[in-house]
């Protein structure tokens, strides 16, 4: 979603570092503003990204739960981050996404498939760690990547990420389908 007014969608949808326990329902809301156009768009191409990673690999029902209960959790530790008041898009919330649905497949166990979600979730593990260390003596710290006109939160995205892993090892037991 993005609105005509983005930062209004952005003030009334979007977490808030001001408000994250007197207004929790912005745990699940900030996913759905966004910050621009671009934004936007790269947010949808994840969604395509994560929904087809899901479908091809047939994840079970308990994996779409896992994500959901992951859904808040990535949220969670945006309190800590410094400089940031507000946070909208679902960047993270696609981490944790991509982590369930790999999880899911190593744990079904299929030898060809978990070879695929093993390389996946490597894969992540790099992009998050090249993302943690993007700025030198800050781990972690907001990054404004050229031509993108917003910061983006790497916190968000290794806790989506690590949200993701462990309700889906919660949810989805070994070799069920």
């Amino acid at each position: 979603m993005l609105w005509p007014q983005h930062r209004l969608a952005l003030q009334v949808l979007g977490w808030s570092a001001a408000t994250p326990w007197s207004e929790p329902w912005r745990w699940w809301s900030a996913a759905w503003a966004h910050l621009n156009t671009m934004h936007l768009g790269a947010n949808l191409a994840g969604c395509v990204v994560v929904m087809t990673l899901g479908w091809v690999a047939d994840l079970p029902r308990r994996a779409a739960w896992a994500w959901l209960l992951a859904w808040p959790l990535t949220h969670l530790a945006l309190a800590g981050q410094p400089g940031l008041a507000l946070y909208g898009g679902m960047s993270g919330v696609l981490h944790a996404g991509v982590s369930v649905a790999a999880c899911a497949v190593l744990l079904r166990g299929h030898r060809g498939e978990t070879i695929i979600a093993a390389a996946v979730l490597a894969g992540l593990a790099i992009k998050l760690a090249l993302e943690w260390w993007a700025v030198p003596g800050s781990p972690g710290a907001l990054t404004h990547p050229p031509g993108w006109a917003m910061a983006v939160v790497p916190r968000a995205h290794l806790t989506g990420a690590v949200a993701g892993l462990l309700c889906c090892l919660a949810l989805c037991r070994r070799g069920a389908g």
